[in-house]
């Protein structure tokens, strides 16, 4: 991914509502499968861990992405955005 298509992404993200919250149980099977849907609907998501996650931000988003096949987009304190093409309908175009 370029700079160019990351910072087109990080100005989409930037209405975007937090849809998954990484908690206490950090990254388990449920929080990956609830992340691959929703990047298979929304293709971009912004999530947040947390303060009683065991992990960081940085270590949740790419723990995240290497589960999910996804890229990661922005981390700003304890939230980040991941972006994946939808395999079947894909909606965001990168320039």
């Amino acid at each position: 991914m370029t700079g160019k298509q990351r910072a087109q992404l990080r100005a989409m993200a930037n209405n975007l509502e937090t849809i998954l919250y990484i908690g206490r149980e950090g990254i388990g099977e449920n929080t990956v499968r609830e992340a691959e849907d929703a990047l298979e609907a929304r293709e971009l998501i912004k999530c947040c861990v947390q303060q009683g996650c065991p992990l960081e931000a940085k270590e949740a988003l790419e723990e995240l992405c290497a589960r999910t096949h996804a890229e990661p987009v922005q981390q700003i304190g304890r939230r980040f955005v991941m972006y994946r093409p939808s395999r079947q309908n894909p909606k965001i175009v990168l320039e």
